[in-house]
């Protein structure tokens, strides 16, 4: 675990929830958070899956998984334009994150 998340369980779901959003979380990461479950349920204090704990803590709209890929998509396209090369996904969910959920 990185530094970023040192003290900050949550912010690790919560980044977690934005990679999954954009299509770019891995297998593995997935599997972990699936059979974590019953570890956020009890540390949170919230039912559901990790997704829907993280939705439910934030008090995300219903579509907020399918807003954050639109502003992935579309910053997708002016990367590719501005730079020629493909976005880092780990780089724009910390920027999303830490520009719209201060923490």
């Amino acid at each position: 675990m990185s530094d970023r998340y040192d003290g900050k369980p949550f912010l690790r779901l919560l980044d977690s929830y934005v990679l999954s959003a954009i299509g770019a979380l891995d297998q593995a990461n997935e599997d972990w958070l699936t059979q974590s479950e019953p570890h956020f349920r009890h540390t949170f204090g919230e039912e559901g899956s990790w997704r829907e704990i993280v939705a439910s803590r934030m008090q995300f709209p219903e579509a907020m998984e399918a807003s954050i890929l639109e502003v992935w998509q579309k910053g997708r396209i002016n990367f590719l334009w501005d730079s020629g090369a493909e976005p880092d996904a780990v780089q724009f969910t910390h920027t999303f994150v830490d520009t719209n959920f201060p923490h």
